[in-house]
């Protein structure tokens, strides 16, 4: 009788994410969609990058992830059981260092194993052992205060590592810091990877920083927006060292660029969505009219011509995806320039734009404002109607939270304040949180 020959070993994923939905209910209005449908496995041995633009969900997905946010929907599983709350074995490094002010680096980078009951002597071992790995040998007992941001990261990485998580969750560990400093921790972080000296099995990150992505990671999960969505799955083939002018890690990033560029069809309104006027929420990003025109003059100029492939110019302007594609798409949206698949195309109307006085420049933009920015051509028409020409902002803030997080309300309010002053189709008055149309050329 001939011997059964042995069943494959069947790997179980460290992380699986199925059908994730994280909605927040508002007491006014249909419930504000964060993520929708999010799907991730991530295995041992491998870096998984979420890249996307800022409010794509990115960070809430690491929040559950780590169990520190239960999800609406959906199943999230680490080691094939259940996540229900903080889940043993994982650490996560924040973006903003997140340590104690009144304790010394040793005692920053304790607290974790202090947490676990792990005894004193081990305690020390493990503290002392990983502020070395990470370049900070000397420095035990100094103060957050007394060191840079880059030391201070590295402080923040040691507290995550001395605990030897198997996964390691990094939410834009680098955006902090100074390009020179984030690009020499880079670097450390991956040769430790490379070499077997990180005591993790994985690490999933967070991060808007295109080249970052493709510099650090096995994979790349491209997020589009409003709800956070998985858009593409893309591999990284090059082993580590990476260099950034290979032809085909340019390609790689080219790529990409085109892929968080497309334009993609919008799905329809369910029938029992509010009806809202056309675009009214559409969210805006807080670009200075200053720094529009100054991109559109260097689009227009040698040795560009009209036309620029996006990373390249992200690279001449040293500017990152999430500072240039809401620059593109603020010109986009008022007709200036078109945005697709990486490229920025001046239109006649941005052309028209840079070639104009100053008082003509005003009134190119405020004919774009009122037609295609139906937030700034409402506030106008608001104004417009009413006996005293005022109007709070109250109002609007409010009708765009039925529609937006506060912060973006916030944000988009704010930019819909600071468009039309330059534009003079209205004046605002910080104070009072009022717009009117008194004393236009004083406001502007």
């Amino acid at each position: 009788m001939s011997a059964t020959a042995p069943l494959p070993e069947v790997k179980t994923p460290l992380l699986e994410v199925a059908n994730c939905r994280q909605s927040y209910h508002k007491e006014s209005s249909a419930d504000l969609l964060v993520l929708d449908d999010v799907n991730l496995v991530l295995q041992s041995g491998e870096i998984v990058g979420l890249l996307g633009r800022s409010g794509s969900g990115k960070s809430t997905l690491l929040r559950i992830v780590s169990g520190l946010l239960l999800p609406t929907a959906g199943d999230v599983r680490w080691r094939g059981k259940p996540v229900t709350g903080p889940a043993d074995g994982v650490a996560m490094v924040f973006q903003s260092f997140a340590l104690f002010p009144w304790l010394t680096v040793e005692e920053n980078v304790e607290l974790g194993l202090e947490a676990l009951g792990v005894p004193k002597a081990e305690r020390e071992s493990r503290t002392e052992a990983a502020i070395d790995l990470i370049g900070l040998g000397g420095y035990e007992s100094a103060y957050p205060k007394e060191l840079s941001g880059g030391m201070r990261q590295r402080v923040g990485l040691a507290r995550a590592l001395v605990v030897h998580p198997d996964l390691l969750l990094m939410d834009e560990p680098f955006s902090a810091l100074d390009v020179l400093t984030a690009e020499t921790l880079r670097t450390d972080l991956i040769d430790l990877w490379s070499e077997g000296k990180l005591p993790v099995k994985s690490v999933l990150m967070v991060t808007h920083n295109i080249e970052e992505a493709v510099l650090m990671c096995d994979r790349i999960l491209v997020f589009s927006s409003n709800p956070g969505r998985v858009a593409h799955e893309l591999q990284v083939p090059f082993p580590h060292p990476r260099n950034r002018q290979d032809a085909a890690f340019r390609e790689l990033v080219d790529d990409i660029y085109s892929v968080m560029t497309r334009r993609t069809a919008k799905p329809a309104a369910p029938a029992h969505a509010p009806t809202v006027e056309a675009g009214f929420a559409t969210a805006l990003h807080p670009v200075s009219t200053n720094l529009l025109a100054g991109l559109l003059e260097a689009l227009t100029a040698s040795p560009y011509e009209g036309h620029a492939d996006l990373p390249a110019l992200a690279q001449s302007l040293q500017l990152e995806a999430d500072e240039l594609l809401p620059m593109g798409e603020a010109l986009q949206l008022l007709r200036f320039a078109d945005l697709a698949e990486g490229d920025l195309h001046v239109t006649a109307h941005g052309r028209a734009f840079v070639d104009a006085d100053t008082d003509d420049r005003k009134k190119l933009f405020g004919a774009s404002l009122r037609t295609h920015v139906p937030l700034v051509a409402s506030i106008r028409r608001t104004l417009d109607e009413r006996w005293n020409h005022r109007a709070s902002a109250v109002r609007f803030r409010e009708e765009l939270e039925d529609h937006m997080s506060p912060a973006y309300a916030a944000d988009t309010l704010r930019t819909a304040v600071s468009w039309g002053r330059y534009a003079e189709l209205y004046a605002y008055d910080e104070e009072a949180a009022e717009f009117s149309l008194e004393d236009l050329e004083v406001a502007a």
